[in-house]
């Protein structure tokens, strides 16, 4: 079968592009093998960043520059003024709260969170804070940062394109033949399920499959050295905790950062990153869950987190190779030959990539209209679980021995 392009990866990246270039008029499909935003995009926090944590400082930085517009355009689509139609993704929450602690430092970093962004944080009375908020230090701010569930958005997407969309099997069932390195002449897949075989023939050939890049671009005779992982170790609090989705500054960085959903039982769940998910890489689940605990109880004093379950999981970042280790400043793209590989870098970045990518693609070359018949009974993916509904994930009081879950980073 020939295509205008292909995809390997059904993250935000590659759910985002495929709309882009299906409503471009591309005959274009989406590979995933194994489940749909299973790594970064489902471990993520769902934030929409205006680019405040870039701007602390008080310099509005390259990063936050190429974020700060972004809000809009993620908006827009929850709302339906605009593609991808988002409008069944589940919003956690229309804005995030802003706190400090008592020093210096951190004053200085409220101020700077408001150079030069178009999504700029707002004071709010003591009347207006949540709860939660009681008894902070200082000034409590609004900001009007979404979050959403990276869950509803994978499925929202996946709904859209489920006709595009295929389940295969990477190790077993996945063949490129090559004209030359970079050169992909034709893809070979063997179902999963039952041992049919399909052979693909795409103009331009696309891995937004973060982790699995490496080893994607090695099948296609490409280096693997052009990508890095930096890990982060998340926190959950699961238990009767307040609904609460905010940054509290320290600085020029986030202490800590919280989103907040409920499970399926209807427990609320926080995920905590920020700075502690840093400093978390060279702590075990014990002393990490005891280090957010305390720091928990200093920035949220009227929040009782006595009866509280704890757990963590590791995530890495994989993202195109920088200098010097650190992290992107935006999305990267590389090109050889007709395939292209693609990172965002941020969730919020993925209509940036896609815009990128989607913008160096020959116009289609089929005129008809695209037949997924061929592959009607190819199995498709399922979306990812959230990390606390993941079987893998155990739950402990302080104290406790507990285990870490490992995730990929794609």
């Amino acid at each position: 079968m020939r295509l205008d392009a292909l995809i390997f990866g059904g993250g935000a990246a590659g759910l985002w592009l495929l709309d882009r270039m299906s409503r471009d008029g591309h005959h274009v499909l989406l590979l995933e093998s194994h489940s749909l935003g299973s790594g970064q995009t489902i471990a993520s926090q769902g934030i929409i960043h205006g680019g405040l944590k870039y701007s602390l400082a008080g310099m509005l930085t390259k990063s936050a520059k190429n974020i700060r517009e972004l809000p809009t355009v993620w908006r827009d689509s929850l709302l339906g003024k605009t593609t991808p139609n988002l409008t069944r993704t589940q919003l956690r929450s229309d804005c995030c709260y802003l706190w400090q602690t008592d020093t210096l430092a951190s004053r200085a970093g409220m101020i700077g969170a408001r150079i030069g962004l178009k999504v700029k944080p707002e004071t709010i009375s003591s009347d207006e804070r949540p709860e939660s908020l009681d008894g902070v230090y200082g000034t409590v701010a609004r900001l009007p940062e979404q979050v959403i569930s990276p869950h509803s958005f994978l499925q929202d997407l996946a709904t859209q394109y489920d006709d595009r969309i295929l389940q295969i099997d990477a190790q077993q069932g996945l063949e490129f033949q090559l004209d030359s390195p970079g050169e992909v002449k034709a893809i070979r897949l063997i179902s999963p399920t039952d041992g049919s075989t399909l052979e693909l023939h795409p103009r331009q050939v696309i891995f937004t499959a973060g982790g699995g890049n490496a080893r994607l671009r090695q099948q296609a005779g490409l280096s693997a050295d052009v990508m890095q992982r930096r890990p982060l170790h998340m926190v959950l609090v699961r238990g009767p905790l307040p609904e609460l989705n905010g940054h509290c500054l320290d600085g020029a960085r986030t202490r800590v950062t919280i989103t907040s959903e409920r499970d399926q039982l209807g427990r609320m769940v926080w995920q905590v990153g920020g700075q502690v998910a840093e400093d978390g890489v060279k702590m075990d689940a014990r002393s990490l869950t005891e280090h957010v605990r305390r720091e928990l109880s200093s920035v949220l004093p009227a929040v009782d987190l006595r009866q509280a379950e704890w757990s963590t999981y590791a995530v890495d970042r994989a993202e195109g190779a920088t200098v010097n280790g650190g992290r992107p400043e935006s999305i990267q793209v590389l090109c050889a030959g007709n395939v292209t590989t693609g990172w965002p870098t941020k969730l919020v970045l993925a209509p940036v990539l896609a815009e990128e990518i989607s913008s160096r693609a020959t116009s289609p070359y089929l005129s008809a209209p695209f037949d997924t018949t061929p592959f009607a009974e190819w199995p498709r993916p399922a979306v990812a679980a959230l990390p606390w509904e993941e079987a893998s994930c155990h739950w402990w009081n302080v104290g406790s021995v507990p285990v870490i879950p490992r995730r990929r980073a794609a």
